[in-house]
This record gives structure tokens, C-alpha cells and sequence, in this order.
């Protein structure tokens, strides 16, 4: 079948001659080019998913001879975003005499270790297990992608006989194995026995198509998975309604979040139970779709059926037997309702372990569930960071996809069980789990600092994010927060922040700042009560509307939000960590200082009380005391400044040099200052403080707690 551009209506073409024509000649340029283009497209792949090569001809550096070098992307690696750094290169003629030393299925793994003596680039990349599925082939350019469509026929009961009436014999298959060196040589196999195929389908796995030219390539991929959409969208409903019909109805949009700001939490305190998690919520259509349909019980135990889906689902998801608009408030209520769900689902993870383990066999991993799903409300994934939580939830919507399309061309079929196991504990995909860095300190965490658009609040959510927390970024200024979102986005990407405009005396701003951390991380458990501002007036000039201001953003404030977060904390059952901005000023006395002085010190007080409060539920309250961090901080606006120059008799530029000498350290204190302090109270190497003071002003003997 040959498609024009424009008839293309499942596929997003994005070739661009102009583009291709300035790499014209370097066809790894062109292999990088097509692969971003393949990965921008999720109904193609999905991140991380798939992978694309090409062969060339490159001068060998030890012979200066002419030799075929296949470049192909790199263990762990996504097409989308891939650069040559992430590519592996290797010499085509060793890598096919491999076969002469395999010994069989049962020694395939080993056969990982010899494409090292296959390097071409001794810089490249690490290469993937599929390095043979693209090896083998002779074609120049190769697409192996997980497109929906196409894994919805070979998931299906009959793919096989559908694959071949579709495409008239010119699109092979190949009955599902693991991917590995034996399934590169079943791939040859297949084009020898079938000569002028253009493609292949790995049944309950994914397609591979080919091309002389990256253009070719390109197109070649574009067109097999438009016949597959197409296919699919033209059996819709010929065997009745999708998914067997509609259910129950969902919820209205923000009732629907509303439900997932008060069960989040909850959910995230039992997958929590071994290592803390992020989570992700969505109620997308399609998953709306498939959870609110007649045929959830039956199709979601079968779980996935493509290797990329399941590593990063599990091997089902947890269905959640809640009505869509039921009361949610009795919290101990609802833990009870949940908690045999939860233990029955580590039951069958344990038993699903036991009855596939191999003698070898890793150590059984985390039992939880990774992907959630409530009827009428939609779809919660937890994982040990936000973008893996959030790629969980998009392969579950491929997975939703897949038994959309095969349940409507035939019957839907998952991978069997000891074959997901085998996937999933394999020794190599285990060994790459060694090989990932180790979470760092505050990984897992998710961190609500109020005022961090600017100054310590910035400070303190920079240092968070660097080791390894998500991030609530929120001001009263919307300007001034988007600025400081660009700014993380550009930092950290998109994962690692969200924003919340926020006024700490408004319950409203509060509320919703929460529930926007609950959204799209699943709860909350580091606050920092960081907001503040500062007054400086002599009790004759102090007017009441001063006082109430102070009061309400610093007590109140710090109250309300604790509050708030305390209630969340209670849900997670894990504990969780309340630190405040206070101030030397809370006890050290000056001049013109009676309001703010005052307040800072019923902020101290309040955070002792908290911390009394609080220990029973394993929340620690602390306090860290700067004075002077005049840098990028809102507090020396509106007059500030001004007020403590005039109480000294020096000038507001002498302010830092003359707070710096008062300390016994002669030094200038700096918002990276106060953050390290946060991150020292929340590290891990603190677990065990509560209710302390930690003095971060250079040393003011004054202002010494004890």
C-alpha cells in the first residue's frame, strides 16, 4: 500500500525535505533525524520504547579500509530525544559471526557480553539486547516501534491470520519470544522463507519495517501502522460496543479531581509501604473508556501483552472497588475498605513470583501495585519518580489501546505469565537496574516550599530538586512564579516541579496549593514555611493594620499551611517532615522590631508545639533561624531595609557589612546557606530530631538557643 502525505490520518508525518536535504550523505544525521521524528508521535512509540538503526560504510581506524558499521540506538535509550552519544556503533562482520559461536537458546544471554568485541565507536553507547533483531537484517535502515495499532493484531487471538489478509503476505511473522540473539536469527529466518516483505510482526510484541534510504524507512513505518489504524477503525463496534459496552457513568471533570485529591494520599501511603513513591494521575477518555466499561474485570487481570508496556505496569493493574461519587472523608473508614485490596494484591504478586521463579531468579521486587484504576474518576501510577510514574500511566493507555483493537478485530491475549516473569526478572533488564545511579537523598520526596518563586524559598526548592525531591513552586506573584517555573523547567524538566499561585492567608490558595501538589504528585510530605515579610517601625509608628498583616502571613500562616499539610501527611501514614523560616528575632531583641520580632516568635513557639504534637505520627518539626540573607529576598522591600539602617545610623548599603561583622564568623549569610540547613534537617541523616533550632546567621551569641 502506498499513502500520500496528506491522506495519512493515524500518523503524524513530519519529514521535512529541506531538513533532510542539509544531512544529505551522513546517514547516522539521517538515522538521528528519522528517529526524532518516529519518537514525537506516541501513537508510534512510546518513551524509551522501540529502537531504530542504520548501516553504513565507515573507515576502520586500525586498517583505514572501508568497512559496514550498524549504529543503532543504545541500551536505554528513547528515539524521541536521541543524540549520537546515546547510539551504539558496531562492525557488521563481527557482529554476524557471532552464529558461529552460539550455542543455543539456552546460552543466549551470554552472547550480551561478546557485542562489546563487536565496538566499532568505543565511545558509543552500550548496546541493547535487540542489537541482533536490526544486526541480522540486511536492510540499511530499520524501525523496530511499539505502535498500538499494530501490537492490537499481534496481541490478538488470530494476529497471524489477520496480519496476512491485511497486508497480503508482505508483511511476515514472527510468534513471540524474548527478545534476544535467537529471536535476531528467527527474524532473518523469516525474510529468507518470504523474500520481499517489507516488514515484520512480532506476535504480542511489535512491528519491524525497513527501508534502503531513511526516507524509505520513514515511510515504509508510517504506512504499515496507517493500514493497522485504519483496519481498526473500520471494525470498531462490528462486534457490538467497545469493551462490551458502558458501565457506569463518569463523574463530571472536577468532581473526578476532587475524588483523586482525596484518595491520592491515601493510595500512596500503601504503595509507600517499602519505598516511598511519586504518583500520576489522569482520567483521559481512553482510560475513562476501558474503566467504566462491562469488560474491566475481565480484560484488566490479563494484563499487557508488549514487553515495554509490562516492565513498566506490572504485571496488572489494581482495580479499585469504590464507587465513582462515594463519600471519601472517613479516612480510618476508607483505609480499612482498602487495605485488604492492597494486601490481596501483594498476595498474588508474591504467589505470581514463587510459581515462575527460576533458581537464579533476583530477589522479589516491591509488591505494589504501579497502576491504579478507579471506575468513573480515572487512573493513578506510582513509581519511584514523577516521569516514571507518568510513562507508566501513558504505556497503560497503549495497553488500553492494544485490547481496544484486538478485542474489536478478535480476542485480546495477554503475555503468559512465565514469559511477563521472564521479562521481568531477567537477569540482563536486572543487571541494568544495578547499573542506574542510586536515588539520592530526598528521591521520593514531594516538597511544598511556600515563597519559593524567589530568595530562600528559591533557594530552598533548588536544593531539593538537585537531591532528588519534586517540587510545589508557589507565590502570590503569578508573574514572578511563571518566571521561576521557566527557570526549573530549563533546570530540572518538567517532571520535577509544579506551581500554585499562592497567598498564605487565604484557606482557599492553600487548599488549592495542595491539592495541585496532590494532583500531580500524589500527596505531599517536606513542608517549608518559608513565606514571609517584614515590618520595621517604632511602637509609635506601628499601626494595627501592620500587626495583623505580620501575624497573619508569619503565625497564621505558617498555621494554616501546616494544617493543611498535616492532613495529607495523616492520610500517607509515612511520616513526613515541617520545617520554618523563622528568624534570630525570635530571640534576640532590637529596636523598631516589636510586631515582627513578636510574631518570629510565636512562630518558634508554634513550631515547638507542633513538634509535641506531631512525633506520634512520625512528623518532625524544626526550625532553622537566619538573620541578614539580604540576597534576592522580598523581605528587604516596602521599607524594610530603610527601617534597619535607620535603627543602626548607618546607611542601607553598609546593611550586609555591617550585619556580617556583628557575627562571631564575620560572615555574609546567603539563601544557599538556609538551604543547606533545610537539607541537612531533611536528608536522612536527622531522622531522629524533632523540635530543634538551627541557627544559620553567622553566629549571634545573642540569639543562641542554648
Amino acid at each position: 500500500m502506498s499513502v500520500n502525505t496528506i491522506d495519512f490520518k493515524h500518523v503524524s508525518y513530519l519529514w521535512d525535505d529541506a531538513k533532510a536535504a542539509e544531512l544529505a550523505g551522513d546517514e547516522v544525521a539521517l538515522l538521528i533525524y528519522r528517529s526524532n521524528l518516529l519518537g514525537a508521535d506516541l501513537r508510534l512509540t512510546n518513551y524509551g520504547g522501540g529502537n531504530t538503526s542504520c548501516k553504513a560504510m565507515a573507515k576502520d581506524p586500525l586498517t583505514g579500509e572501508e568497512v559496514e558499521v550498524m549504529w543503532i540506538k543504545g541500551s536505554g535509550g528513547d528515539i524521541g530525544t536521541l543524540k549520537k552519544s546515546g547510539l551504539a556503533a558496531l562492525y557488521v562482520d563481527r557482529l554476524r559471526s557471532l552464529k558461529n559461536v552460539y550455542r543455543g537458546i539456552e546460552h543466549e544471554d551470554e552472547m550480551v557480553e561478546l557485542f562489546n568485541h563487536c565496538i566499532y565507536d568505543l565511545a558509543s553507547k552500550a548496546p541493547s539486547i535487540d542489537t541482533p533483531l536490526h544486526g541480522f537484517l540486511p536492510f540499511k535502515h530499520i524501525d523496530h516501534l511499539h505502535p498500538d495499532a499494530a501490537i492490537a493484531i499481534a496481541a490478538a487471538k488470530d494476529g497471524k491470520k489477520i496480519t496476512e489478509e491485511l497486508f497480503g503476505g508482505t508483511i511476515g511473522w514472527v510468534e513471540w519470544q524474548k527478545p534476544g540473539f535467537d529471536l535476531g536469527l528467527q527474524l532473518k529466518q523469516c525474510l529468507d522463507e518470504n523474500p520481499g516483505i517489507r516488514g515484520i510482526m512480532l506476535g504480542s510484541h511489535g512491528l519491524f519495517t525497513w527501508g534502503d534510504t531513511a526516507y524509505e524507512s520513514y515511510m515504509n513505518t508510517l504506512e504499515v501502522i496507517e493500514q493497522c489504524a485504519e483496519y481498526l477503525e473500520q471494525n470498531y463496534g462490528k462486534k457490538g460496543p467497545v469493551f462490551g459496552g458502558q458501565k457506569i457513568e463518569s463523574l463530571e471533570a472536577e468532581a473526578r479531581k476532587a475524588q483523586a485529591v482525596a484518595l491520592a494520599p491515601i493510595l500512596r501511603g500503601f504503595c509507600s509501604s517499602k519505598t516511598k513513591m511519586i504518583g500520576h494521575f489522569t482520567d483521559d477518555a481512553r482510560v475513562l473508556e476501558f474503566t467504566n466499561s462491562n469488560d474491566l474485570g475481565r480484560l484488566a487481570p490479563l494484563g499487557t501483552s508488549c514487553p515495554d508496556h509490562f516492565l513498566r505496569t506490572k504485571i496488572s493493574p489494581l482495580v479499585l472497588e469504590l464507587e465513582a461519587g462515594e463519600d471519601l472523608s472517613d479516612v480510618a473508614a476508607l483505609k480499612a475498605r482498602l487495605t485488604p485490596a492492597f494486601e490481596a494484591y501483594r498476595k498474588m504478586y508474591e504467589d505470581y513470583y514463587n510459581t515462575c521463579k527460576h533458581p537464579n531468579s533476583p530477589a522479589i521486587r516491591d509488591a505494589n501495585p504501579v497502576v491504579i484504576l478507579y471506575p468513573g474518576v480515572g487512573m493513578f501510577t506510582f513509581a519511584k519518580d514523577k516521569q516514571t510514574a507518568r510513562v507508566a500511566a501513558e504505556f497503560y493507555i497503549n495497553a488500553i489501546n492494544v485490547m481496544k483493537g484486538a478485542e474489536a478485530i478478535s480476542e485480546y491475549t495477554s503475555l503468559p505469565r512465565q514469559e511477563a516473569f521472564n521479562i521481568e526478572y531477567w537477569l540482563l533488564e536486572e543487571a541494568k537496574l544495578q547499573r542506574m545511579p542510586k536515588p539520592k537523598a530526598l528521591s521520593g520526596r514531594i516538597a511544598l516550599i511556600t515563597g519559593s518563586a524567589g530568595g530562600i524559598g528559591k533557594a530552598i526548592a533548588k536544593k531539593f530538586a538537585e537531591e532528588g525531591a519534586v517540587v510545589v513552586l508557589n507565590d502570590m506573584n503569578a508573574e514572578r512564579l511563571a518566571e521561576a517555573g521557566e527557570e526549573f523547567k530549563k533546570l530540572f524538566g518538567k517532571d520535577i516541579y509544579t506551581t500554585a499561585v499562592l497567598d498564605v492567608t487565604k484557606g482557599e490558595d492553600i487548599a488549592g496549593a495542595v491539592a495541585a501538589s496532590i494532583l500531580a504528585f500524589g500527596g505531599v510530605d517536606l513542608i517549608v514555611n518559608n513565606a514571609g515579610l517584614s515590618i520595621s517601625k517604632t511602637i509609635a509608628d506601628h499601626t494595627e493594620k501592620d500587626w495583623d498583616l505580620l501575624y497573619d502571613v508569619l503565625v497564621k500562616g505558617q498555621f494554616m499551611i501546616t494544617q493543611a499539610a498535616v492532613a495529607v501527611m495523616k492520610k500517607q501514614d509515612i511520616g513526613g517532615d515541617i520545617i520554618n523560616i523563622v528568624s534570630k528575632n525570635a530571640l534576640v531583641s532590637g529596636p523598631n522590631n516589636a510586631g515582627y520580632g513578636s510574631a518570629k516568635a510565636a512562630q518558634m513557639h508554634l513550631s515547638r508545639l507542633n513538634a509535641a504534637e506531631l512525633g506520634v505520627d512520625k512528623i518532625r518539626v524544626n526550625v532553622v533561624n537566619p538573620d541578614a540573607v539580604i540576597s534576592d529576598s522580598n523581605i528587604w522591600a516596602g521599607g524594610w531595609a530603610e527601617g534597619r539602617a535607620k535603627a543602626y545610623g548607618i546607611t542601607v548599603a553598609e546593611l550586609p557589612a555591617y550585619y556580617a561583622k556583628r557575627t562571631l564568623l564575620n560572615e555574609i549569610i546567603l539563601p544557599d546557606d538556609i538551604a543547606n540547613a533545610c537539607f541537612a534537617l531533611t536528608g536522612g541523616l536527622l531522622n531522629k530530631s524533632t523540635g530543634n533550632v538551627v541557627n544559620v546567621d553567622g553566629g549571634v551569641a545573642a540569639g543562641f538557643v542554648r
